[in-house]
């Protein structure tokens, strides 16, 4: 079982940027199709964005376009998320999830990662 470490969540005010990073224990992060979800307070945990094992595609939930950018350096077995421009309602809990088997496409329900780190709090204050 492949471990995901998440880091880099915090507090910060509306308007600033933060950097996420979820970092792999091993080399079969390579064939894993990542993607960073979230869960907000009494909410269900949502897709926020996933790119392919190849790092050639990405895919985000409308709310986030143009803000975040996800990346991923296979090398280092690490996950990133960029995060520009917060905005309050995207407080939560942040996790990379991973899903094995060198997937075709990006899936986006939480059902479809078999891999999940512990999480992150992102917190943005107005």
């Amino acid at each position: 079982q492949v471990q995901l470490v998440e880091s880099g969540g915090g507090l910060v005010q509306a308007g600033d940027s933060l950097r996420l990073s979820c970092v792999a224990s091993d080399r079969r992060f390579t064939g894993y199709s990542m993607a960073w979800f979230r869960q907000a307070p009494g909410k269900e945990r949502e897709f926020v964005a996933g790119i392919s094992w190849t790092g050639t595609s990405t895919y985000y939930t409308d709310s986030v376009k143009g803000r975040f950018t996800i990346s991923r350096r296979n090398p280092l077995n690490t996950l990133y998320l960029e995060m520009r421009s917060l905005k309050p309602e995207d407080t939560a809990v942040y996790y990379c999830a991973g899903e094995g088997g060198y997937p075709r496409q990006i899936d986006t329900a939480v059902s479809d990662y078999e891999h999940w780190g512990q999480g992150t709090l992102v917190t943005v204050s107005s």
